[in-house]
């Protein structure tokens, strides 16, 4: 890329590729590892769409980057309103609340795997090359930058002065050149990054937690690029690296022995970590035969039988989870255009019998979309009458004023497409959801399950007219539930809800500072959504629900993606 410091950047990329030609032998090789992980539940059946941070958007994925890509900053995995050191040591904010400045630590390696083993990459002269603030300069901009489409730019660049419009820039050459400059990310030296916000946001550091707020390596990128997460052609620095990725399959990280442990981050004790790509009941059987350690996605359909076995009852913690499920719609698509039609869907959803009866997990009912327990969300207890609920009646009523808008009768609306991304739990959620339309309204509809990937894919160019969804808190915030998924501009809005009031409301509470303000802010902003507009079904706020064998010693984090593997350890 052409700008201001064109020189400098093109002698650091020319350096890196010497130096991986001349890679390290330092080493702790594969075949000493004494201590694999087999941790199944983090990915279903499918490939795991991207470990490219600037292009992740999913737990599943941030589960593996973040192993391999540290942030800057990381969130406890426990009390997500708490922030630990990272990459950088310490942080600042300035008095105006628009500048943060982060120093680095000098001792980060940039390492890969070269068939046998993990190894440092050096540079012209024979000396380990080191995670720098250019690393991140050259990042961050590249995840800004248009061309590389990321679905998480317009989340993380609306914390940083300029970003918004270098990654909504149809500019070319020259012209996109000088947005990317103008944009507030700078190196001022190898160990202190400057972050300019365009105006004080008090959660903006929250943001940058985020596993696409990365460093990258350059010299991989422009020589393999769309390749260079592969193993092998991948550099990465965190407490694990890739060694092997077989697409459809698996992905197995190995520990780095150069990653010496920081705050909150030990050096791995489990040498290798392998995470099959299987639905959730060959997973659990793989787990009760003794082939897998960890299940993190135990199938609902089996928690009655685990509960009531003597040993795997003992095995099964089910915790809290700062996530929501939701059902989404097209919103231009007929009939689930019409907000008559949408309300008399989310009214005729039992969500308690699909707690009850279905999940099992100990999942809550959901009113609204923001998970309680997020920064300025309501609760059940503050807010009691907020949202939507069970009301066939009032289901009955709202169809009908569509039907008799539209001069219809409900036999003359074709089937309703609803898609789920392959895992059981989904497609039985959906079924009995099928049939609660069925029942109350009549209502007809044909259910698609499909990989994950590819029901990313098509979310992104031609959505259904009713999709399932889930979505995990990044940061414990209310706005990166509501602003951040649902606002008009969201490239995570994929249904591409619309309402001009919700945007002012949800922009406004952003930048409230009283707790107070942004809580009724938030309320107001959830009463539009899921009850006024019925733009999203809110099913249940998440439980987690693992089983995980005696002999390893494991921490359970709050946030979906987010389990600290170099934390872990096998004790057999």
């Amino acid at each position: 890329m052409l700008n201001k410091n064109r020189r400098l950047s093109l002698l650091l990329m020319l350096v890196m590729i010497i130096g991986v030609m001349s890679i390290s032998l330092d080493k702790t090789p594969a075949t000493a590892a004494t201590k694999t992980l087999i941790y199944a539940g983090v990915q279903s059946k499918g490939d795991i769409p991207t470990l490219d941070p600037a292009l992740v958007e999913d737990t599943a994925s941030s589960q593996v980057v973040n192993e391999m890509f540290f942030p800057i900053v990381r969130g406890d995995e426990v009390d997500l309103s708490k922030l630990n050191p990272g990459i950088a040591s310490k942080w600042s904010l300035s008095k105006d609340g628009l500048t943060l400045t982060f120093t680095l630590r000098p001792n980060i390696s940039w390492v890969m795997w070269d068939g046998k083993q993990v190894v440092q990459v050096k540079d012209a002269s024979g000396k380990p090359m080191m995670v720098t603030a250019q690393d991140y300069e050259y990042g961050v901009k590249r995840m800004l930058d248009p061309r590389t489409a990321s679905p998480y730019a317009l989340i993380v660049g609306g914390v940083i002065k300029g970003a918004n419009e270098f990654t909504s820039s149809k500019a070319t050459g020259a012209d996109l050149d000088k947005l990317r400059d103008a944009v507030g990310v700078k190196a001022t030296d190898a160990t202190t990054l400057v972050v300019t916000l365009p105006e004080p946001l008090g959660y903006a550091i929250n943001v940058l937690t985020l596993p696409n707020f990365a460093p990258m390596p350059q010299a991989m990128i422009d020589k393999f690029a769309d390749k260079w997460t592969e193993p092998g052609n991948m550099a990465s620095y965190g407490p694990y690296v890739l060694s092997e990725w077989k697409h459809d399959e698996s992905v197995t990280l190995i520990k780095n022995p150069f990653w010496k442990g920081i705050e909150n981050a030990p050096a791995p004790k489990i040498d290798q970590v392998v995470i099959p790509f299987l639905d959730q009941t060959p997973s659990l059987n793989n787990y009760e035969a003794g082939s897998a350690d960890v299940d993190d996605d135990v199938t609902p359909g089996e928690l009655d039988r685990i509960k009531a076995d003597a040993k795997l009852k003992k095995e099964l913690v089910i915790g809290p989870s700062a996530c929501t499920y939701y059902y989404g719609f097209a919103s231009s698509k007929a009939p689930v255009d019409d907000p008559h039609f949408r309300r008399a869907l989310s009214l005729s959803v039992d969500r308690q019998s699909i707690v009850d009866n279905v999940s099992k997990g100990g999942q809550v009912p959901a009113r609204w979309f923001v998970r309680p327990g997020m920064a300025a969300a309501p609760t059940l207890e503050n807010s009691p009458k907020l949202g939507i609920g069970y009301d066939p009646e009032t289901a009955k009523k709202e169809l009908q004023m569509y039907l008799d808008a539209k001069k219809i009768t409900v036999d003359q609306i074709p089937p309703i497409g609803l898609v789920v991304n392959q895992v059981e739990a989904h497609v039985k959620i959906a079924e009995a959801i099928q049939q609660m339309w069925q029942d109350t309204l009549g209502i007809k509809v044909e259910i698609t399950s499909q990989e994950w990937k590819v029901t990313l894919a098509s979310f992104k160019t031609d959505p259904p007219q009713v999709f399932r969804l889930g979505w995990c808190a990044d940061y414990a915030d209310a706005t990166n539930f509501d602003r951040e998924v649902f606002r008009s501009d969201s490239p995570q809005n994929y249904g591409k809800y619309n309402n001009p009031e919700f945007d002012k409301i949800v922009d406004q509470a952003a930048r409230e500072t009283n707790p107070a303000k942004r809580l009724e802010l938030y309320r107001q902003a959830e009463d539009i959504l899921v009850n006024k507009d019925a733009g999203v079904i809110p099913i249940y706020w998440y439980t987690s629900v693992t089983l995980t064998k005696p002999y390893v010693n494991r921490t359970h984090a709050t946030k979906s993606g987010d389990n600290r593997l170099e934390k872990w350890d096998i004790t057999k």
